[in-house]
C-alpha cells in the first residue's frame, strides 16, 4: 500500500447519498478507505436523501453499488463490515432549514473535529442547502463544504451561486471539486515538470509544436438524460476537466507548492486564453453528437432526451494562449461520449530536429513526444527515436514506458478517496478557488453562446467511433493528426 498520511476522526455528511455520483463514485471511494484501514473507529459517514428508508435498507444498496464499483477481488466482507459500521442513513430535505433536528443530533457532540457536508446534488440546490445548514447552527471552524462541478450553466449563475455560498461559508471552508484533479497522474504533472531540470527547459513555444489533450468516454449518458441535455459537453466537460488539465500543463513554475500559489499561475493561464470570435467559431471549433452504430441507440434516443435535441456529445477545438511561453503553439482539446475507447491523456509534440544527417533510406524521423496516460493504465512514456538492432541503420521509434501499475506494486488512492481525504485533513490545493470557477466561464461562455447562434446544429458521428469527420479535419489542417498508438484503431478511423 503505498504511504498515506493517518487519518484523524471526522463527520462527513453525504446530501444527495442515493444519487448516482454518491452511489458510483463517493461511497465505493469511502469503502476503499474503510478496506486499507482509514476511518477511524468514531468517525461518522452521514448520508441523507428525500427517499425514505431504514440504515439497514441503505446498507444493502451501498454494499450492491460497492460490489459492482470497486476492483474484482477487494470487495471483502470484513471491510464491508467496518464501512458499514460508521454508515448512517438520514431521510430529510436538506433544502427545508425546519428538517434538520436529527441530523442535529447526530452531530451534537462531535463540534471540535472536521465535519465535511458533501453536496452531491445538482448546484441549483447548493445556495439553499448552505443557508439551511447556517440556520441550523452546524457551521463550525472545523466545517468544510465540497461543491461538485459544474457550479452554475454559465458566468451570472456561478457568481450567484457562489456569493450565495459565501454568506454561510469563508472561500478557506469551500471546496469546488474536480476529480481529475485527484488523479495520480495528473498529480505527478508538477512533479513531472517542476521536480527534473530535463523538462522544463523544453516546456515552451521553442521545443514544443502542439499539445493535444484528449478526454474520451466509450458510454453514453446513463440515467443523467435531464442533466446531460441541460448541459452538454461543454458545460460538462470542457469548462472543468479539460480547462483544468490545460492550465496545469501551461502554467507558470509556482513559488511554492502552496495551494494559492498554484491556483494564482492557472488563473494566469485561463485570462491568457484567446476568446473564439468571428470565423473562429466555425473554424477552430466542432461540436457533435452521437448517431445510432453498431446496436447503440442515438443520443435522441435516450431516455428524457426531445427528438429534437442539438445538445452536443462531443466538442474538439484548437485554442490558443496569449502569452510569452505558448505563443504560436495550438492545444487541440477533445471529449465526447460513446467514443471508441475510454481514454483520457495529455500529449505534448516536440518539434523535429532541425537538420536530419541520416540517409533518407534509413527511415522517417518521428517527432519526440510525450505522453501522459490519465486512464487507464496510468502512466508516462515518453517516444524516442532508436535504431533497430542490426547491421547498418534503420531508425525506428520506441518508448519509455513508466506504467504506475507495474513500477511501483501497489494499489494507489484513486481520485475521489484522496480528495477526500484531503477535504478532511483540510488541504485545499486540488480543488478550485472561486475565480478560477467564474474565469474559466468568462471565457467558455461566449463561446457556447456563439456556437448557439451561428453554429447550428452538431455534427453526426457513429457512436463507437472517434467523433466526427470535422474534428479530425480541424488537426490535420495544420498538419497533425490526432495521438493513437494502436495501428489498428487509427484516429481517423470513424
Amino acid at each position: 500500500m503505498a504511504f498515506i498520511r493517518p487519518m484523524i476522526p471526522f463527520d462527513l455528511v453525504v446530501i444527495g447519498g442515493t444519487g448516482d455520483l454518491a452511489l458510483r463514485k463517493m461511497l465505493p471511494a469511502l469503502y476503499y478507505l474503510a478496506h486499507d484501514d482509514r476511518i477511524p473507529e468514531t468517525s461518522q459517514i452521514i448520508c441523507s436523501s428525500r427517499k425514505t428508508m431504514s440504515t439497514e435498507d441503505y446498507h444493502d444498496l451501498v454494499k450492491s453499488a460497492c460490489e459492482e464499483q470497486v476492483a474484482k477481488g477487494h470487495f471483502k466482507q470484513d471491510s464491508w463490515s467496518a464501512f458499514a459500521r460508521s454508515l448512517t442513513y438520514l431521510a430529510f430535505n436538506a433544502t427545508d432549514p425546519d428538517d434538520y433536528d436529527e441530523l442535529k443530533g447526530c452531530l451534537k457532540d462531535t463540534t471540535d473535529r472536521a465535519r465535511v457536508f458533501y453536496l452531491a446534488t445538482s448546484s441549483d440546490l447548493y445556495g439553499p442547502i448552505c443557508e439551511s445548514l447556517k440556520q441550523n447552527g452546524l457551521i463550525t471552524s472545523e466545517t468544510r463544504i465540497v461543491l461538485e462541478k459544474p457550479i452554475g450553466h454559465d458566468l451570472p449563475s456561478a457568481q450567484a451561486i457562489n456569493e450565495t455560498i459565501s454568506q454561510c461559508f469563508s472561500e478557506d471552508q469551500i471546496y469546488r471539486i474536480d476529480h481529475y484533479l485527484g488523479k495520480e497522474t495528473v498529480q505527478n504533472l508538477k512533479v513531472l515538470r517542476f521536480g527534473n531540470a530535463l523538462f522544463e527547459p523544453l516546456w515552451n513555444s521553442t521545443m514544443i509544436e502542439h499539445v493535444q489533450i484528449t478526454v474520451a468516454e466509450d458510454i453514453g449518458i446513463g440515467d443523467r438524460g435531464a442533466y446531460y441535455d441541460a448541459s452538454g459537453a461543454l458545460r460538462d466537460m470542457v469548462q472543468n476537466h479539460l480547462l483544468q488539465l490545460l492550465c496545469l500543463i501551461a502554467m507558470e513554475p509556482p513559488l511554492t507548492d502552496d495551494a494559492n500559489a498554484i491556483r494564482d499561475e492557472k488563473i494566469k493561464v485561463l485570462k491568457a486564453l484567446k476568446p473564439f470570435q468571428g470565423t473562429s467559431l466555425q473554424e477552430d471549433v466542432v461540436i457533435g453528437q452521437y448517431q445510432g452504430s453498431r446496436g447503440i441507440k442515438s443520443y435522441t434516443e435516450e431516455p428524457d432526451i426531445p427528438e429534437d435535441s442539438a445538445t452536443e456529445t462531443f466538442a474538439a477545438m484548437k485554442v490558443q494562449i496569449n502569452n510569452w511561453r505558448w505563443a504560436g503553439v495550438p492545444f487541440y482539446i477533445r471529449t465526447g461520449k460513446r467514443m471508441r475507447r475510454k481514454i483520457s491523456e495529455i500529449v505534448l509534440q516536440f518539434k523535429k530536429v532541425g537538420h536530419s544527417i541520416f540517409d533518407p533510406s534509413a527511415g522517417k524521423l518521428h517527432n519526440n513526444q510525450l505522453v501522459i496516460r490519465l486512464q487507464p493504465d496510468e502512466g508516462i512514456k515518453l517516444k524516442l527515436m532508436t535504431k533497430t538492432p542490426g547491421t547498418g541503420i534503420d531508425l525506428q521509434p520506441a518508448y519509455l514506458n513508466l506504467n504506475f501499475a507495474e513500477t511501483f506494486k501497489h494499489r494507489h488512492p484513486d481520485a475521489y478517496e484522496r480528495l477526500i481525504m484531503d477535504v478532511i485533513r483540510g488541504i485545499p490545493t486540488l480543488f478550485m478557488r472561486r475565480d478560477e470557477v467564474e474565469t474559466a466561464w468568462e471565457w467558455i461562455g461566449p463561446l457556447i453562446e456563439g456556437l448557439r447562434e451561428n453554429c447550428g446544429t452538431p455534427h453526426l458521428y457513429p457512436a463507437g467511433s472517434w467523433g466526427p469527420k470535422a474534428a479530425q479535419d480541424l488537426i490535420q489542417l495544420d498538419g497533425y493528426t490526432w495521438h493513437c498508438e494502436d495501428p489498428d484503431d487509427t484516429c481517423d478511423d470513424l
